[in-house]
Parts: structure tokens; sequence; C-alpha cells
């Protein structure tokens, strides 16, 4: 007797279920980073490191697009472009997502905005571990002690 075909279920990307559109990543992302530019910590970082903001904004758009609406847009490497800023370290991740918070809730439905946030949240919480250990700040993992 031939075994039935497994089922696979199609989940809608998590962007779809609350609403996301191309057209809100992308006033959330222009919307996020002219107060990044405006910024008195932040805008410093960022304009030493972006000199056209136009490829910037749009491989964010497509950052945005690939996580909340799986368009797989985004094939790019964050971690080396963040180990390479000198300096960086929480507060400038803190400072960033206290403004990102801001934009996405002036900008997006609460859904939405609260969808964004969390993503962002886990994104910067990587980014920071990633930059830590690059940089030497975390002592490498241990193998688990044995007894017995």
């Amino acid at each position: 007797m031939k075994a039935p075909e497994p089922t696979i279920v199609h989940r809608p990307a998590p962007g779809v279920a609350v609403g996301v559109s191309e057209e809100m990543i992308h006033a959330l992302v222009h919307g996020f980073y002219d107060r990044i530019r405006a910024d008195e910590v932040l805008g410093p970082i960022f304009s030493a490191q972006i000199e056209d903001w136009d490829p910037h904004l749009s491989k964010m758009c497509d950052f945005w697009s690939s996580m909340l609406l799986m368009t797989k847009r985004y094939d790019g490497r964050p971690v080396p472009a963040h180990v390479k800023i000198p300096d960086l370290d929480r507060p400038h991740f803190e400072r960033w997502l206290v403004l990102f918070r801001q934009t996405a809730h002036d900008l997006c439905p609460p859904e939405a905005a609260a969808l964004f946030i969390d993503r962002a949240e886990r994104v910067a919480q990587s980014l920071q571990l990633s930059i830590d250990f690059q940089r030497g700040v975390l002592p490498p993992l241990k193998a688990p002690i044995r007894s017995g």
C-alpha cells in the first residue's frame, strides 16, 4: 500500500496577516531613517557610513519586505557592515530601537507596528550579540561538563 502524500501547509507571510504592504514598508523605512539622520546620537554615525542614502534605503526596504512579506529580495550581510563601525555598542542599539518603535507606532496600524517592533528587537539583539562575539567581548562557548 502506498503511503499518503504529505500535506504541505503554506502559511501566509507574517506581515500579510496584519496588513503590511510594500507601501507601508517604504513609509516606515523612509520615516525611520529621516529620524535617524536628524538624531544627535545616531545621525553622525550613519552619516559617516552612508554617502548615498538611496541605495541604503532601497536595501532596507528589501530587508523588511523579505522579513515580513517573505519576498526573498534581501541578500545582504549585516553583521560585517555593523562590526566595522567603531564604538558601535548597546546604547546605540537602544536608541535605534526607541526611534524605530516611535516610527512604527506613528506610521502603522497597531498589529503591524507590533510585528515590525518585534522583528526589530530580534534584529537588534542578534546584531549586538554577533558584534560582541566578533569583537571578542563574549567568551567562547565551553563544552558542557559531564559527570559520571
